[in-house]
């Protein structure tokens, strides 16, 4: 991912915080020279020190024969928000966007054992809705095993992050404040979590 120094997240706990925030993301594999991809809640895990991404694929959803075949790219990339050029002093000026972004690589391993399977489903249900976990603990076993044996479970392990967040770093602080303006008064969420960052990008 092209990062210029200004935009770059170099803290990798920043980093971590925006991945488990937004852990909707997109697994890209590659088969034939053709990138496939799939979007898949992740798990984002910090083990020893290492970061660890934990999802399934359905098992009809062949990309999971690929996990395990070469380097793994998940892209985590929202929100995102216009910003018009009517925000900054001079007329010279042209529309952008500003956005986060993170690109997790690595290497994918496939979870065969059905308690690990099981595992992966279980933690994924606490991370997402706890709530539900009274009413899944009460499923029948047959059932709870046929939904284990219709995904595929996975692992990576994330050999290389690169963060990135495009904030309006390089405008003046009049314009970063007329932006976050505009941005809060809109009804897009999106455009109020940009505002939300560049806030917090200004303390």
């Amino acid at each position: 991912m092209y990062i210029p120094k200004l935009n770059a997240i170099t803290d990798r706990h920043e980093a971590l915080a925006f991945m488990k925030r937004f852990s909707f993301g997109t697994i890209v594999t590659s088969k034939s020279d053709l990138p496939v991809a799939t979007h898949l809640p992740f798990l984002v895990e910090l083990r020893d020190d290492v970061i660890v991404l934990v999802s399934h694929f359905a098992r009809a959803n062949k990309q999971w024969k690929d996990i395990e075949q070469g380097n793994v790219l998940v892209i985590f990339s929202e929100p995102h928000a216009y910003i018009s050029p009517t925000n900054y002093e001079k007329e010279l000026n042209v529309p952008t966007w500003n956005y986060i972004a993170v690109h997790a690589y690595g290497s994918g391993n496939i979870i065969t054992e059905t308690d690990r399977v099981r595992g992966v489903l279980e933690r994924t249900i606490d991370n997402y809705e706890a709530t539900y976990r009274k009413q899944w603990n009460k499923l029948p076993e047959d059932y709870k095993l046929k939904m284990s044996k219709g995904i595929v479970a996975f692992e990576i392990v994330v050999s290389d992050l690169q963060a990135k967040k495009k904030l309006s770093q390089n405008k003046t602080e009049a314009e970063k404040t007329k932006i976050i303006n505009s941005l809060s008064d809109s009804h897009n969420t999106a455009d109020q979590l940009i505002a939300e960052y560049m806030i917090n990008e200004s303390r």
